[in-house]
C-alpha cells in the first residue's frame, strides 16, 4: 500500500511543472507543456535499505488532470488502483477484495494533496536540480513536512522524450524505482477509464462518501 501511495504522490508532479532554470527543468517544462493526460507503461523495482532487489512488477499507468489516475499492475500479480476524482479504489483480484477511500481524506495532509490541486505541489515540496546521471537530467523533490510524507525524497529523470525514470526513497531507506516507456500525450481516453465499479461478489472495505472536497493544506 505504501509503495502505491508514494507512486501516486510523485506522479502528481507530471501535471504541475515547477519553474526552474536548468536542463532538467527545461525538459520538464517541454514534457508538461499543454499536458492534460498521459498513458504509458512502466516497470517498477523495489529495493530494501541494503540495495537488495525485493520485487519487480510491471503494468500500465494513465493520468488525467486534475486528479484522476489509473495504475494497473499486470505482472507478477494483477492489481488495479483507480483515483476517479472523488475516491481511490484498490482492487486485488486474487483476494477478491476492493478497498475504497474518499480521495480528499486519503490525501489531505500528505503529498497526495497534489492530485487534488496541483498547485499544492510547490507548497508541499522543495524542488531542486539533481544534475545529470545515467544519461538523464534529474529533478529532486523533498517534502517540506517530512513527518507527514509518504516518501523522504523523489527523483525524476528526463531524457529528450520526457520523463523516463522515477526514484523514491522512504525514511527507512527502501527505494522504489520506476522506468516509463511508450508515453502517449493527451490521449482520447475511453468513457469510464477512470471510473471503477466493484465486480459482483467481491468484498468491499470502506465506504463511498458524497465526494471529494479539495482544499489547500495549511502551511
Amino acid at each position: 500500500m505504501t509503495a502505491i501511495l508514494r507512486l501516486l504522490a510523485a506522479a502528481a508532479a507530471l501535471l504541475a511543472p515547477p519553474v526552474l532554470a536548468a536542463d532538467a527543468a527545461a525538459r520538464f517544462d517541454a514534457f508538461t507543456s499543454g499536458l492534460q493526460g498521459l498513458d504509458g507503461r512502466f516497470v517498477q523495482r523495489v529495493f530494501d535499505a541494503n540495495g537488495q532487489l525485493n520485487e519487480v512488477s510491471s503494468g500500465r499507468v494513465a493520468l488525467k488532470a486534475p486528479r484522476q489516475f489509473r495504475w494497473e499492475y499486470e505482472r507478477p500479480y494483477p492489481q488495479l488502483i483507480v483515483a476517479d476524482g472523488d475516491h481511490v479504489w484498490i482492487f486485488d483480484p486474487d483476494l477478491e477484495q476492493v478497498t475504497v477511500r474518499n480521495q480528499s481524506h486519503e490525501e489531505q495532509g500528505s503529498p497526495l494533496a497534489a492530485l487534488i490541486d496541483p498547485g499544492e505541489l510547490h507548497r508541499q515540496f522543495d524542488i531542486a536540480e539533481g544534475g545529470e546521471k545515467d544519461g538523464l537530467d534529474w529533478l529532486v523533490l523533498t517534502p517540506k513536512k517530512a513527518e507527514d510524507a509518504q516518501f523522504a525524497s523523489a527523483r525524476l529523470g528526463f531524457d529528450s522524450d520526457g520523463l523516463k525514470r522515477m526514484s523514491l526513497e522512504d525514511a527507512l531507506g527502501q527505494r522504489t524505482e520506476v522506468v516509463f516507456e511508450q508515453w502517449r500525450r493527451n490521449p482520447d481516453f475511453a468513457a469510464g477509464h477512470f471510473r471503477f465499479v466493484p465486480p459482483a461478489g467481491v468484498d468491499v472495505i470502506g465506504e463511498v462518501g458524497e465526494g471529494a472536497q479539495a482544499f489547500p493544506i495549511e502551511d
